[in-house]
This record gives C-alpha cells, sequence and structure tokens, in this order.
C-alpha cells in the first residue's frame, strides 16, 4: 500500500517548490560528485569517460525526483529510467554494491542540502520525500542489474554450449580455449569427459531445473578443485573437467548429478583442444555400456573396450589389439599360448599344465607376466573376458607389414 506523498508547509505548492528545487539540481549534483571524489576511492580511479556518465546519473536522478516530487503518482512507481543517460557497458564497470553506495551518498548529499535549496520550512516535508523517492530508486537499480546479470546468465549458458559441442564434434581450438577462459577455465591440468542421462525433468520449468544440475555439477567439481564446463544435449548430460589428476575420484565428484543409467568417464588427455579424444571415446562407452549390466558407476571407457569393440567401435579395436594382443605376441608365443589355453580350460591352472605339458607353476609364472604385461589378470571374470576379446580381435587382424630391408 503506497504511503500518501509528503504535505508541502501552508502556503505554498508543490510545484512552486519543485522550481526552487530545479534551481538548485546543479549545486547538488556538484557537491555529490565531490563527495564521491572524497570519499569513493574506486570512484578516482575510473575514467573521465565513466565519471562523466556517472554525472549524468546523478543529475538525471535529482531531475526525476524534482519532477516526480512536483507531481507524484503512487500507481506509477519510479522504473530505471533513471539510468535511460549511461550506456548499458557502464554496468560492467560498476558493480551493483558501487551503484548503492553512490545512490546512498547522492541522497545524503541531497538531504544535507535540502535548508540551502528550500529553506527550513519546507525541508521536512521534502525530505519525507526524498526518503521514498530512494526507495523507489533501490528497486530501479535492482532491476538494472537483474537484467543484466539475466543477459549475462544467458550469453554464458550458449558461449559454454557452444564450447562443450566443439569438444564434441572434435573442433576444439584456441578459440575454444579462449571462449572457455571468458567463462572462468583456468584447468592447465589434464582434462577428461564425462558422459551420462540428464535426470528425468519435463513440464515449464524443465529448462529451470537444467540449469540448477549444471550448477550443482559445477559446485561439485570446484569442491574438488576441478573446472567444469557443462551442457545438456538432449538426453545427455556432457561434464568437462580440467586439473583433473586422478578420472575415478573426477567421476565420483559429479557421479551423483547425472539421471538414472550408465555414467562414462572417458580417457584423461592433456588439455581442452584434445578433450575431443576423450569424448569420443565416452560416447562410445554411453553406447555400448548396457552391454555390461554391472558396470560400476562411473564406469571408465577403457573398462568397457570389450563392449565398445563389439558395437561397432573401431577405435575400442584397435586399443585391445594394440594394448593387449600384441604386446603378448612381442612378449613370447609361449605367454600368449598360455593365456589363451587357460581361458579355454575354464581358468584351471592344473587343466592348463596338462593340456601345454608343463608344470603347474610354469603356467603361474607365465600368466603373472601376462598380468605385468598387460594389467589384466586372467584369473578376473571380467578380465579374462577382455582377453577372450582381444585375442579374438587380434587373430582377425592383418599382420604388421615385415619391415624391408635397404641396400
Amino acid at each position: 500500500m503506497s504511503t500518501p506523498p509528503a504535505t508541502p508547509s501552508r502556503g505554498r505548492t508543490r510545484a512552486q517548490i519543485a522550481r526552487r528545487l530545479q534551481r538548485s539540481v546543479g549545486s547538488l549534483t556538484t557537491a555529490a560528485l565531490a563527495r564521491m571524489d572524497r570519499d569513493m576511492p574506486w570512484f578516482r580511479q575510473l575514467s573521465a569517460e565513466d565519471r562523466s556518465w556517472i554525472g549524468l546519473i546523478v543529475q538525471a536522478g535529482i531531475n526525476a525526483f524534482v519532477t516526480w516530487y512536483r507531481d507524484p503518482d503512487p500507481d506509477s512507481p519510479l522504473t530505471a529510467e533513471v539510468f535511460g543517460a549511461a550506456p548499458r557497458a557502464l554496468t560492467g564497470v560498476v558493480s551493483l554494491h558501487q551503484t548503492v553506495e553512490m545512490v546512498r551518498m547522492s541522497i545524503e548529499v541531497v538531504e544535507d542540502n535540502l535548508l540551502d535549496a528550500v529553506g527550513e520550512e519546507d525541508a521536512p516535508s521534502v525530505r519525507e520525500a526524498v526518503i521514498r523517492y530512494a526507495r523507489e530508486v533501490a528497486f530501479a537499480t535492482a532491476e538494472v542489474y537483474a537484467k543484466a546479470a539475466e543477459m549475462r546468465g544467458a550469453w554464458d549458458a550458449r558461449l559454454e554450449a557452444l564450447v562443450v559441442d566443439s569438444v564434441l564434434r572434435a573442433e576444439a581450438d584456441e578459440t575454444v580455449r579462449s571462449r572457455a577462459s571468458a567463462l572462468g577455465w583456468q584447468a592447465k591440468g589434464d582434462v577428461t569427459v564425462v558422459l551420462g542421462r540428464v535426470p528425468g525433468t519435463g513440464g515449464a520449468n524443465a529448462a529451470g531445473d537444467r540449469e540448477s544440475i549444471i550448477d550443482d555439477v559445477r559446485r561439485s567439481a570446484r569442491h574438488i578443485g576441478l573446472d567444469a564446463l557443462c551442457a545438456v544435449q538432449g538426453d545427455r548430460l556432457v561434464v568437462v573437467l580440467g586439473g583433473v589428476d586422478n578420472p575415478d575420484k573426477a567421476g565420483a565428484a559429479v557421479v551423483e548429478h547425472f539421471g538414472e543409467g550408465p555414467v562414462v568417464v572417458g580417457p584423461v588427455v592433456s588439455d581442452l583442444v584434445q578433450a575431443n579424444i576423450s569424448a569420443r571415446a565416452a560416447v562410445a562407452g554411453l553406447r555400448a555400456a548396457p552391454g555390461w549390466p554391472d558396470a560400476p558407476r562411473p564406469v571408465t571407457s577403457d573398462d568397457l573396450l570389450p563392449e565398445r569393440a563389439l558395437s561397432g567401435d573401431g577405435h575400442a579395436r584397435r586399443q585391445l589389439v594394440t594394448t593387449v594382443y600384441r604386446p603378448l605376441l612381442e612378449a613370447g608365443s609361449s605367454i600368449l599360448e598360455t593365456v589363451a589355453s587357460f581361458l579355454e580350460h575354464g581358468g584351471s591352472i592344473e587343466a592348463t599344465s596338462r593340456a601345454m605339458y608343463i608344470h603347474a607353476n610354469t603356467v603361474r609364472y607365465r600368466l603373472r607376466r601376462a598380468a605385468d604385461i598387460t594389467g589384466l589378470s586372467a584369473s578376473d571374470p571380467r578380465h579374462a573376458y577382455t582377453y577372450r576379446v582381444a585375442l579374438t580381435l587380434g587373430r582377425l587382424s592383418p599382420p604388421e607389414p615385415s619391415p624391408v630391408a635397404t641396400l
């Protein structure tokens, strides 16, 4: 409910008092700027152009008060037009806190000079009007900065989605690195991509729910010292994490913000420009993850190599051959043959030793050598499955060409 306007002294109308105030606008503006220059160190550090714009704002504010005092309309509160004289770019120079400080100081200057402007008899009614006007200016200030924040937030969201899309499309370059830096990306260490489903959202507030999810992901990443770039693409939530030293820990930090189903952590790469490699593996892993229903959550894309290879991922097939089959082959045919026989005989040391006519301890030794070479233990069911797929792919792959002797 609006407070009734202050009543001027008997014998003078509001219009007459407003005319006296109008004659003092110049001196009040000068006094306010002088006070800012004296009491606000940040004001003195502004450029001459920015100080000039602020002077126009102060003058426009006092003029608007005079106009409002002459004919106040309770049903038409003051709007942000007080700030219309200044460019929108000024909101990036002067913070909201500094703007509030300017408004408060300008009002104090006006109150301190009311006696000289309108006389002792009319000063009380004008002072009451100043208080009401200050409240409206405060709301107008909040409106200006709220709109600026909304515009900046919408722009940042579009820019972040563009950066993530460039990573997924393998189009990341120095421009993408610069855009990420504008979003606060400071990571200089390793990078990984985490992929999963978006939590079930819907209805009119779906966009707001997704913004909340992204904010939660960033908060969790910051908690362990990581940078994060996030985007929702269809039903997928894509998170690019920077400053990663442990991919398992990084994935575990954000996994709770994904929806139901698998969450895949791509391999660690050196920087954001190379993040498409991690993204490609994570996308392939998410597509193949249903092939391993009991996979942990999150699961690394390397742990899903067998399923990725079976789903048609050529990179996974080549990785299994180059990291499992060929190292065993190069270590000696006996190592490869022992692993294959062990798998064929159901993981039995004794059955393998009988089939190969070697001592059981020799089988154990060769299996340990294979584990040292590949990082896979043939006695572990999951690792045994990986061995089977890798050995099959290796046998099907064309042999490497022999080096041609030169004369």
